[in-house]
């Protein structure tokens, strides 16, 4: 269905995917639940996930609870969205966010990745090809736990950093220690070790001390530090985890 729609010329693509989404929006229609990402309300957010999670995922944008979690901490707790400009290099970017930050940051927002064409650049974290110092806020979500030497792209985040920039720097949390073998290289068995195919490591809670190592100064904030219940529940956060690792150079 897609592939025939994709053959359609624009002035008739259009109107036909606007008319899908609105039918596939219309079941959500209605209050009590609210997304600040796209600052829209829905009566709930659709389920998502392999194992699927029930009102995970904003109908309008796409966004996840983390997602959600991040903006309202991002809102709250940063000046990223304040009258001073900032350059912003935001790693893996997702489509819930990239609209939004290119509206408040402009031209001061660039979006990298290894691999995703749609992105501005193409860059590997271990090897960032920008002078020191060039960043006053980096985003960079669930993507260390594909890479193999994650250290050293964690030092490259600290090297383009400003002295007074701030980074966020996510990843999944399991309450294990973190748990990883190089040795493992069969999709298969990192999908059996791992969680996923292309998983190198389970990060466990000592996550944070590998930030400081390489020489962050880490500050973790749960949900439940920032957002009471009654919002938790508007944001479709009541049974969402993880936590937002703030990270300043030492």
């Amino acid at each position: 269905m897609s592939t025939a729609r994709s053959l359609l010329p624009d002035w008739v693509r259009k109107p036909v995917s606007g008319l899908t989404q609105f039918v596939k929006q219309l079941p959500y229609a209605g209050e009590g639940r609210y997304c600040p990402i796209c600052n829209k309300t829905s009566r709930k957010f659709r389920a998502y996930g392999i194992n699927r999670r029930e009102g995970a995922q904003c109908v309008f944008c796409g966004s996840l609870e983390r997602h959600r979690f991040l903006w309202h901490f991002l809102t709250k707790k940063t000046d990223l969205f304040s009258d001073t400009p900032k350059r912003m290099l935001h790693v893996a970017p997702e489509s819930c966010f990239e609209p939004a930050f290119r509206e408040k940051l402009g031209d001061q927002y660039l979006t990298a990745d290894l691999y995703n064409s749609r992105a501005m650049v193409k860059m590997d974290i271990t090897n960032i090809e920008y002078p020191d110092e060039s960043f006053d806020v980096i985003y960079c979500s669930h993507v260390l736990e594909h890479v193999l030497d994650d250290r050293l792209a964690m030092s490259e985040f600290l090297r383009v950093l400003k002295k007074d920039g701030w980074a966020i720097l996510l990843v999944p949390i399991d309450k294990r220690p973190t748990y990883e073998d190089p040795s493992i290289v069969d999709p298969l068995e990192r999908l059996k070790h791992f969680g996923k195919e292309d998983h190198v490591r389970i990060y466990g809670a000592d996550y944070a001390d590998r930030l400081r190592e390489v020489g962050f100064h880490v500050e973790a904030t749960t949900i439940a530090d920032l957002i009471d219940e009654s919002e938790r529940t508007r944001l479709g956060l009541v049974t969402a985890g993880g936590v937002i690792h703030y990270c300043t150079r030492t």
